[in-house]
């Protein structure tokens, strides 16, 4: 039995990998470049991960993905900030045409050619009530897609479906992952910008669980500069 994972060096991928690694023997982790704004801080990320597990990384470049859309996450749109009203509105500002979709599929890809028996992602109940590709009946459904569009037909499993980001974060401090490594922010500077809707999940999150340390590490280790 291995596995692969889809990892954006965010939070979820991260404590995914660290809670599945040897049980899943995770040997492969994707990263996918799509133009996002955040990408040379998520590979940066990804690589530390996966040196610090010792998991093969992949860096998949889908060019085209950002040519045909106007998500913030890749236009000179801006992104919603704290100081605005998360929302549908900005939900949709941040949406990527058929991201996970796609990811997942060409992970499929993979593990059809190179026999990967489950792929992970880490979609979790907080973001599932926002996003439809985050929740069980998306997973569930693309399940059953690669029943016939594979025939290694890998499952997909999502260590976090039934968390929110509070649990996420205290389950990693239970198994000591190494939350020093994550990068959760949609932007392009340096380190967590601290007001996007991905750095005021993990922020909350830090700070419900007092988790101080890493709050300093993360939100006040880099200054504000540019790539």
């Amino acid at each position: 039995m291995k596995s692969i994972i889809l990892l954006s060096g965010g939070l979820d991928s991260l404590v995914s990998l660290g809670l599945k690694k040897n049980e899943l023997n995770i040997k492969l982790a994707i990263t996918f470049d799509y133009g996002q704004k955040s990408l040379k801080k998520e590979l940066e990320a990804s690589s530390k991960i996966c040196h610090y597990y010792g998991v093969e990384h992949k860096i998949i470049k889908l060019d085209w993905l950002k040519d045909i859309t106007q998500t913030s996450l890749v236009s000179e749109n801006k992104i919603p900030t704290q100081e605005e009203q998360f929302n549908d509105d900005s939900a949709r500002s941040v949406w990527v045409p058929n991201r996970n979709g796609l990811f997942l599929n060409i992970a499929a890809s993979f593990s059809d050619a190179q026999g990967f028996d489950y792929i992970l992602i880490g979609a979790n109940k907080e973001e599932g009530q926002t996003f439809p590709d985050n929740t069980l009946e998306f997973i569930n459904r693309v399940n059953k897609e690669f029943e016939y569009s594979t025939l290694r037909q890998p499952k997909i499993i999502a260590p976090l479906i039934n968390y929110n980001k509070n649990d996420i974060v205290m389950l990693a401090l239970e198994h000591k992952i190494p939350l020093e490594f994550t990068m959760s922010c949609y932007q392009k500077q340096r380190g967590h910008c601290g007001e996007c809707e991905s750095c005021t999940r993990l922020k909350h999150a830090l700070q419900y669980n007092k988790a101080d340390k890493y709050l300093k590490i993360l939100f006040e280790g880099y200054e504000n500069t540019i790539y």
